[in-house]
């Protein structure tokens, strides 16, 4: 992964979490571009593509949040919210904008190294799949049935992706949290069944695919 040099932007106001953070992925072999407020953060997305974001909610100019709708509205790259802010509500708020994980300060910048190969790699993974009359597809993060696109939110693809990664396997709601966002998240997994129950109604037929698993979790049929 770090011999391509994948291109990261690295959005932090605080001068010192910055610098420490930078050197980390540096000393990985990424190439880093930096912003310390969320107004140049966009322009520099636009100006490097980078393929993904480390994004600090607590911004001047622009929070966090604004500069992750706004690159997902662009069919940006991947993000990694930062924050010192560690509500449910704030967790779910972030994924929900289409973060891909979620860490809160103070952390240990090895695990961040980790969850930054872990969503580089995901992203880098397949990026068209079909099955069950369904096509997912993760350059554009679409869901289509037959010809049809399918308007799901972020955390809704985000589950289905993670099923259709390991179709035919069992996973409880807490592994299937794990799967889709890369981390632990308190009182996520209790979601987890409104949203199944959402995609299958949106799916239609295709939507019966996704099997409960009584006593355990859920399952996408292979």
């Amino acid at each position: 992964m770090t011999a391509m040099r994948r291109r990261i932007l690295l959005v932090e106001d605080d001068p010192k979490t910055r610098s420490m953070v930078e050197l980390y992925l540096q000393r990985d072999g990424y190439e880093v571009a930096t912003a310390a407020d969320g107004v140049r953060a966009l322009e520099l997305a636009r100006e490097r593509e980078p393929h993904l974001v480390i994004l600090d909610l607590m911004l001047p100019r622009l929070d966090g949040f604004a500069v992750c709708r706004a690159l997902r509205e662009a069919g940006g790259p991947a993000v990694i919210m930062v924050t010192a802010r560690s509500t449910e509500e704030d967790t779910l708020a972030g994924l929900d904008l289409g973060a891909d994980d979620y860490v809160t300060k103070p952390f240990s910048p090895r695990e961040l190294m980790a969850r930054v190969r872990a969503v580089l790699r995901r992203a880098g993974e397949e990026d068209l799949v079909q099955l069950h009359g369904m096509t997912i597809d993760r350059a554009r993060r679409e869901i289509r049935v037959g010809s049809e696109a399918v308007s799901v939110t972020p955390t809704e693809y985000r589950l289905l992706d993670a099923l259709a990664r390991a179709a035919g396997r069992t996973f409880t709601r807490q592994e299937l949290v794990e799967r889709a966002f890369g981390g632990e998240y308190e009182g996520l997994d209790r979601t987890v069944d409104v949203h199944i129950m959402n995609l299958r109604k949106k799916l239609g037929e295709p939507g019966k695919a996704i099997v409960t698993v009584f006593g355990v979790g859920y399952k996408l049929a292979k």
